[in-house]
């Protein structure tokens, strides 16, 4: 028996506002809320909701056996709390169905994974709360664009995942099959589930390119190939970005009536069943420990970090933001929307932007920016990060803290009056002991360090 998983990545984030370094910001006004609505009100009405209706009745027309699995990121799940309601209540109704597994990640769809392990298990916390709230509580889990090395992969383990989804590249497999469970190497527990990035990519990017040779793609042939996956299978990873259908590739290119037929099809094999990625790591066991010594992700030709921290203007970006954690920490603790919209900036697509990529990877990391070139994206949100920062640290220096002298021997007392100001023994300045007109002492701001 073979598994087909379909798992479905479901991301909007919060776009910037087109920022230059001399604008004036306040309160925090970095997001272009028009533009953010505007999008998940598309994607709603054109993904969301009729994919959604689609799979629902799939499982009906199946008597339950078709099944698949979700991943919402946070903040696709704020904005349609705020702007499409009615969208996210279906996504409700596919977890009521019981057939559908939905995945925990972080919350900010971020890179906390390779910034801050400290913020990411955070992060974490905060996805797997508003998850089991609208969901159920999760078991698995999925980093953001299936970013997994070692130490990722041994963090995840001990946050209590049983399962955890990645990207079967060929520089990682060499010669092994992406199609059978793994262990990563240093993990106890935790199985491994890769993606069939072939067979995932014919849907995902190739379905309506009319120069690919097999277009147009019907969903009987789609389903031979998927018959015709070679031993050692036990099972087909079918991950991809779930506004495929519909936004990426409109419905007039003929993907959501594939994929209303497809489960028919590929059911008419009886060595083929559908399951979620929960139940495949329950019923199988781990093959083999698999080494990920550099990270690998899904994400353009490389499969590396490289969307993301692949030149010096993303890099400047990623550690200048991660740098700023615990000053930010300490400062919401009297500001705490200071650390909300620092989260916000970690959204991995910020970075993404700012890409410098060439020939079919350009092309992707274009189509998705709302920004004319990457260098607009890094004023933008450099910009953006000035102003925080500027924010934090007038927090910080404004916030009393009361200074504690070393300690010296005690003196032999005067006969004179007790005066209101004191000499300092550490600063050397006069410090105010009354009540009545406290002086404010600078705080000692929290060192710059960015934790592994």
């Amino acid at each position: 028996m073979i598994d087909v998983v379909f798992y479905f990545q479901v991301h909007q984030p919060y776009r910037l506002r087109k920022l230059q370094p001399h604008d004036k910001l306040r309160r925090l006004n970095y997001w272009d809320t028009p533009l953010n609505k505007l999008v998940a009100e598309r994607v709603a009405e054109r993904c969301y909701i009729p994919m959604n209706k689609l799979l629902l009745d799939a499982i009906e027309r199946t008597d339950g056996q078709f099944r698949c699995s979700f991943s919402l990121s946070g903040t696709v799940i704020r904005q349609l709390k705020d702007w499409v309601p009615e969208a996210l209540d279906t996504f409700v109704a596919l977890a009521e169905s019981g057939n559908v597994e939905f995945l925990c990640e972080t919350s900010q769809h971020s890179l906390a994974a390779v910034g801050n392990l400290d913020e990411f298990a955070a992060q974490i916390e905060i996805q797997r709360k508003t998850v089991t709230d609208l969901f159920g509580v999760p078991t698995s889990f999925r980093n953001t664009e299936l970013i997994m090395d070692n130490d990722i992969c041994k963090k995840v383990e001990e946050l209590g995942f049983d399962c955890m989804l990645g990207e079967g590249a060929d520089r990682l497999l060499d010669w092994r099959s992406p199609q059978v469970p793994y262990r990563p190497k240093g993990c106890e527990r935790l199985k491994l589930l890769l993606r069939s990035y072939s067979l995932s990519d014919d849907i995902a990017f190739r379905f309506s390119n009319r120069q690919w040779p097999n277009y147009p793609l019907f969903a009987d042939t789609y389903a031979d190939w998927l018959h015709d996956v070679p031993p050692p299978a036990q099972f087909v990873g079918l991950f991809m970005d779930y506004e495929t259908f519909g936004e990426h590739q409109n419905e007039q290119t003929g993907i959501l009536e594939f994929m209303r037929h497809l489960p028919g099809l590929v059911l008419e094999d009886k060595n083929f069943r559908f399951r979620t990625p929960a139940q495949v790591c329950s019923e199988r066991e781990a093959v083999q420990e698999l080494n990920i010594d550099v990270p690998v992700s899904w994400a353009d030709e490389e499969r590396n970090l490289s969307a993301w921290l692949g030149n010096p203007m993303q890099q400047a970006v990623h550690d200048r933001l991660y740098a700023m954690r615990e000053d930010v920490l300490l400062a919401s603790k009297t500001r705490p929307e200071l650390l909300a919209n620092w989260r916000e900036l970690t959204t991995s697509d910020h970075v993404y932007y700012i890409a410098t990529k060439h020939h079919s990877d350009a092309e992707v990391h274009d189509y998705f920016s709302p920004f004319e070139h990457p260098h607009a994206a890094f004023v933008t949100v450099m910009t953006a990060i000035d102003d925080l920062q500027a924010q934090v640290q007038k927090c910080l220096l404004t916030k009393a803290v009361t200074i504690v002298p070393a300690f010296q021997s005690p003196k032999p007392q005067s006969k004179k009056p007790k005066s209101s100001k004191s000499q300092s023994p550490i600063s050397g300045k006069v410090r105010t002991t009354s009540p009545k007109s406290p002086k404010k002492a600078t705080v000692n701001k929290a060192s710059d360090r960015r934790k592994k």
